[in-house]
């Protein structure tokens, strides 16, 4: 990890594209955002459809389908690899050869591996090796997709189908609980009503094939005790269709910065996006792969990705298109600075501006609005000050980078 000091001209570099910077900043703002507790909100005042609606896209569905908050890992995702033509091509621009990018790569891979790992053990007595973590979950695929950026487009396309089919395939072969199988230690019921019937099974939570892996591999590692499931279903094996999220990323970044007009970009954007969410949806009711993000099913990887190409669409369209800039300020402080963001809002950082307001506010100063709010007040000053230092890092042209 670099912590570096850049000039940030008022005209940004060819190979930085606004709209990213804008998109990465809305998505870490939803992650920063976490600590609204707007589910505390909605629980204060049950009548409220606002804030259930509110509440609801500030947390994670249960199995199948999505809300708001589930497209933030998809979307940074998605991200890494629309940054990563431009990623190149200025290295190589820099006279780096194909060896010394490659152990750049690894280098980086390795930092975000260890860096998930880390924010995920923060609050244990030991270190938690656990790699389903947003972070862990790009190391692990990252240098895959930079030498699939050397190959052919046909290539990368071909490499997309394989990953896809290849990882549908292995859960499909996975055999389905038997009449002897122990619900209790895979710490599910038989009968929950998130269950997938029929062929659909196979993708239930913690009675498939990544379960299977994690059961042996997480307990390779030294263990307060042994591992049995993962409370939300998630696995470590979906770095695999998380690669493929990365490619549809690096589709959409090669069509950025393609020589072709900015009308032509969008028609890209939206009709691939279009056609993807169509695809993943029929893959769905059709019963042959379900949409579940906890363990990235193929048809996750699509839906998702189609829904990253309309938000980027969006984004594109309104930065860099029709030049609407000043509104995207704010957005733009947190996306040019996403791992510091990351670090603040996953860290120790946020919990310790939130002790900080109440010992110099007073313990009940988020009462201001009355209960119901409480959470809303003290989360809307902890992201104003979590903003701050972005801000004064963007001022000061530090930005971290890996």
């Amino acid at each position: 990890m670099a912590l570096t000091a850049q000039s940030v001209p008022d005209k940004l570099p060819v190979y930085r594209v606004a709209s990213v910077d804008v998109y990465r900043g809305f998505v870490m703002l939803l992650m920063m955002g976490e600590i609204l507790s707007l589910e505390s909100v909605a629980k204060a005042l049950p009548d409220s459809g606002f804030w259930n609606f509110l509440a609801f896209n500030q947390g994670h569905v249960e199995w199948t389908w999505l809300s708001l908050h589930d497209m933030i890992q998809p979307s940074f995702t998605f991200l890494v690899g629309v940054a990563l033509p431009y990623s190149v091509a200025s290295r190589k621009s820099k006279g780096a050869s194909f060896r010394n990018i490659i152990l750049h790569t690894i280098k980086r891979s390795l930092i975000l591996i260890f860096l998930g790992i880390f924010l995920r053990s923060m609050y244990s007595e030991q270190t938690n090796f656990t790699f389903e973590d947003t972070l862990t979950q790009i190391g692990l695929g990252y240098t895959f997709l930079v030498l699939l950026s050397y190959t052919s487009h046909r290539t990368q396309i071909i490499a997309l189908v394989v990953i896809l089919v290849g990882y549908w395939l292995a859960f499909a072969l996975y055999p389905l609980p038997d009449a002897s199988f122990d619900y209790a230690a895979a710490g599910v019921v038989p009968n929950w009503e998130h269950n997938l019937q029929g062929f659909a099974a196979h993708w239930n939570k913690n009675t498939n094939l990544a379960w299977a892996f994690d059961k042996w591999f997480l307990n390779l590692f030294p263990r307060e005790k042994p591992f049995l499931n993962n409370g939300g279903g998630y696995s470590t094996l979906s770095f695999i269709p998380t690669l493929g999220t990365m490619i549809l990323g690096s589709f959409a970044g090669r069509a950025l910065k393609d020589d072709t007009l900015p009308t032509q970009k969008l028609k890209f954007f939206v009709t691939t996006g279009l056609a993807l969410i169509v695809l993943a949806v029929v893959l769905h009711f059709a019963g042959i792969n379900p949409i579940v993000k906890r363990i990235w099913t193929p048809a996750w990887t699509i839906f998702s990705g189609g829904i990253c190409f309309l938000f980027l669409a969006f984004f594109y369209g309104v930065v860099d298109v029709q030049q609407k800039k000043k509104w995207s300020f704010f957005l733009m402080v947190i996306g040019m600075n996403s791992i510091a963001a990351y670090v603040i809002a996953d860290g120790g950082i946020r919990d310790f501006i939130a002790k900080s307001l109440y010992i110099h506010l007073g313990p009940t100063y988020d009462q201001v609005f009355g209960m119901p709010y409480a959470t809303l007040v003290k989360g809307m000053l902890v992201l104003f000050f979590m903003w701050l230092i972005l801000y004064w890092m963007y001022k000061k042209k530090i930005f971290i980078k890996i």
